[in-house]
């Protein structure tokens, strides 16, 4: 069954050239032209992905964004955004979306990125991996659930997949570049290393609040990190 995506542009003529680009994939697609439309159609429906624009008048794609996150909707969110400053790009992903895009963007960049937020759906994290305890701290890998005391912590795929990836070597010290690598794959040459930054101060933060006594992923200085299984460090 061919994956469903939602396409998320007050624009129509934007709208129509993403479902050009995504149709010649085989995706079944489906459109809203507000934020609001948006949030309605990811409650009712199922969806695999969803491709949001961020620049829309009264409910932007920030909203949309924060709102889904809040519901508890796991679906994969790539934002389009014509801005290029790092602080908005790392807004997005604050606010809960796996990956970002900016305008103007080649096609094949935007099929590597939708082939990338779906993809987790095959990816080895799914197919019979160990869960694992560290502490309180309780990983779920068919799931995609992150437990703490046993409550559930919602993550999005991308700091799910990074959290999981360095849990399960936790002996293996990761740079920016190993992590890109091991989550994007093929996808890679597109992604900035800088992100996993902040992928990484979302899963620390989430957690903290989540009453974790222990920093999980430790900042190796002028490398990268490693999984942390020690408590009070």
């Amino acid at each position: 069954m061919a994956e469903r995506i939602l396409i998320v542009d007050d624009e129509r003529k934007m709208r129509q050239l993403i479902g050009l680009y995504l149709t010649e994939e085989g995706y079944e697609l489906d459109e809203a032209s507000s934020g609001m439309e948006a949030i309605q159609m990811a409650i009712n429906q199922s969806y695999d992905a969803i491709i949001l624009d961020i620049m829309m008048p009264r409910t932007d794609g920030w909203e949309v964004c924060k709102r889904l996150r809040i519901a508890g909707s796991p679906v994969g969110i790539l934002i389009l955004t014509a801005k290029t400053e790092v602080e908005d790009r790392v807004k997005g992903l604050d606010l809960g979306a796996d990956d970002y895009l900016v305008k103007p963007f080649a096609p094949e960049e935007l099929v590597a990125r939708v082939k990338a937020l779906l993809r987790r759906k095959f990816s080895p994290v799914n197919e019979g991996q160990t869960e694992i305890t560290a502490g309180a701290l309780f990983i779920q890998p068919d799931r995609y659930g992150v437990k703490v005391a046993g409550q559930a912590v919602d993550f999005t795929a991308k700091e799910f997949e990074i959290l999981y990836l360095m849990a399960n070597h936790p002996e293996r010290v990761y740079t920016r570049e190993n992590v890109i690598e091991q989550i994007w794959s093929i996808e890679s040459e597109w992604q900035d290393p800088r992100t996993i930054d902040t992928h990484i101060k979302n899963i620390r933060t989430k957690l903290k609040k989540a009453g974790l006594s222990f920093n999980p992923i430790k900042t190796v200085w002028g490398v990268g990190y490693t999984f942390n299984t020690t408590e009070g460090k």
